[in-house]
């Protein structure tokens, strides 16, 4: 245990299964299980900014129904927005959302049986 403690970043409070932060943690998972919001997450991550029609061609979703994930990510705070004229951009907030569902598809990648991200790398080297 003492190990998993050195690891972690020193601003972070001590993390165990009594942490008051596990039900809020909960809700960013719950907040990213959601198809079309991870493809958002990962549309963003390599961008400054996008806007709503951008991010529906992206993701191959409505306008619509885009706008409406991105509402419920700004809600969470995971997303910022900016108004041009008409159009609003997004953008991440910081890059923790991107971090999760980073990490997410890297587990999937393992629950599935292809090369993760690592091991591809590993064996260019």
């Amino acid at each position: 245990m003492e190990n998993l403690r050195m690891h972690l970043d020193t601003d972070i409070p001590e993390l165990g299964p009594d942490s008051e932060f596990a039900e809020l943690a909960a809700e960013v998972f719950a907040m990213l299980a959601d198809a079309t919001r991870v493809r958002i997450i990962l549309a963003l991550r390599t961008v400054e900014e996008l806007s709503v029609n951008t991010l529906a061609d992206l993701v191959d979703k409505s306008p619509a129904a885009v706008s409406q994930h991105l509402a419920k990510l700004r809600l969470s705070k995971m997303v910022h927005t900016r108004r041009e004229g008409t159009t609003v951009f997004y953008r991440l907030v910081d890059e923790h959302a991107s971090a999760l569902v980073i990490d997410a598809v890297k587990q999937a990648e393992h629950v599935v049986g292809s090369p993760s991200h690592h091991e591809r790398s590993e064996r260019r080297a």
